[in-house]
């Protein structure tokens, strides 16, 4: 891949992406680009706060309720977990359950189970299950086929 980069002294400041396919760094490269703010906002017991996207271990859905689980907190953000995917769409974040999304890059461990589960292992040292249903596409995602 060839990158150009130039400084200019006056104008208007503009970036150009050119691609054949829209490979997982390219989708990076893009959504940082797009996204201004990487932070969320949420409610924990003490009030509102924000806190960084790569912050995040994992996020869970409880009785219509996303509640966003970082390595000192645990904070209930408004939406959705499919809200959250589409405004999320490098591979940072993977759908491992109907229940549950996980951030991939703070995966520490994987243990394969029976019936085609994967224990995967958060830096938090919690341990979180990629069902059957979705295992086959976390594996695609490591070997970078997806």
């Amino acid at each position: 891949m060839k990158v150009d980069i130039k400084q200019i002294t006056e104008g208007e400041e503009s970036v150009v992406i050119r691609y054949r396919d829209l490979t997982p760094p390219i989708g990076k490269i893009i959504s940082i680009i797009n996204e201004e703010d990487n932070r969320l906002r949420g409610k924990t017991d003490e009030g509102e706060v924000f806190f960084s996207k790569d912050d995040i271990l994992y996020l869970e859905s409880v009785d219509d309720k996303v509640f966003v689980y970082t390595v000192d907190k645990v904070v209930r953000i408004d939406g959705s977990l499919n809200t959250f995917l589409a405004g999320n769409q490098d591979e940072s974040f993977f759908r491992c359950s109907k229940s549950m999304i996980i951030n991939v890059g703070r995966v520490t461990a994987l243990k394969s189970l029976s019936s085609n589960r994967i224990d995967a292992t958060m830096e938090g040292g919690e341990h979180i299950i990629i069902s059957r249903r979705y295992a086959s596409d976390f594996r695609r995602l490591l070997k970078g086929d997806r």
